[in-house]
């Protein structure tokens, strides 16, 4: 029984009650003990002891051999809403690019999509301390074809809404290395709507490289791009560095946020 009890206090065994709740949270029905047990990797016979104790704190409910959340996972999502609505969107975004900007050492932007849906602007700024490095100033807009955040913003909207935007794009050539050909615009997009991640190289500006992932919100609404903007000198052989990077710390403020994916089954 002491063999037991540690167990399931151990410290992996709080993570996989977050990781027990969040399979339940994310899906649309009851799973089993056998279901859980696959999409979490994890032996039936470590789950069954945390279920126990998560349903006699009415976190979950068992039915016909599946659980669901209980009551006092809705009570406490409840509380958890009502603290996240003291604690603005703005800061959990601005916490992810400080975050971002002590790691990549660059510059670390917010874009959001404009209501013409053309271009996109920077709303949220940290400059890398570097001497040499790439400046913006906040409400500068950018159009959505050339830039690394804009790629970003078009790979998070329905096929059929990227097609129209195509259909009326007239890109211009902002440097010598900007993309205008339409089909390579939109392989570009769909590598990143596959890899979660946008990259450019002196498409925008001369000189500059951009990363970029979208962020999302707890309802899966993209709200922007968080991007990193650097010189491409030196960034010629950190990109791929870079990119998960991005992909990462977006990942981690849309999960502050409340975004969950779904759970597999």
């Amino acid at each position: 029984m002491v063999t037991d009890d540690r167990r399931v206090n151990s410290p992996q065994s709080v993570t996989r009650v977050i990781q027990i709740l969040e399979a339940l949270c994310a899906s649309p029905r009851p799973i089993s003990l056998a279901d859980l047990s696959r999409v979490l990797n994890t032996p039936k016979s470590s789950l069954a002891a945390l279920l126990r104790g998560l349903a006699e704190e009415d976190f979950v409910v068992s039915t016909d051999g599946a659980y669901r959340l209980g009551p006092g996972a809705f009570g406490l999502g409840s509380a958890l809403m009502e603290a996240r609505r003291r604690f603005q969107s703005s800061d959990l975004v601005r916490d992810g690019m400080r975050r971002l900007a002590d790691r990549s050492h660059e510059t670390v932007l917010f874009a959001v999509r404009d209501d013409d849906g053309e271009t996109m602007t920077y709303v949220d700024v940290i400059e890398s301390r570097n001497a040499v490095r790439f400046a913006v100033s906040v409400g500068d807009r950018r159009p959505l074809y050339s830039t690394a955040g804009g790629r970003a913003l078009l790979a998070a909207i329905p096929e059929e809404e990227l097609e129209r935007y195509l259909r009326r794009l007239r890109p211009q050539r902002l440097t010598d290395q900007t993309e205008t050909e339409k089909r390579r615009i939109a392989a570009a997009v769909a590598e990143a709507r596959k890899t979660g991640v946008a990259q450019t190289v002196d498409q925008a500006v001369d000189g500059v490289t951009g990363t970029a992932s979208a962020i999302h919100d707890a309802a899966g609404t993209v709200i922007g791009a968080l991007i990193v903007a650097a010189p491409s000198s030196r960034l010629q052989d950190q990109r791929a560095e870079l990119a998960r990077l991005v992909l990462q710390e977006a990942a981690a403020i849309s999960r502050s946020l409340g975004y969950r994916t779904a759970a597999r089954s």
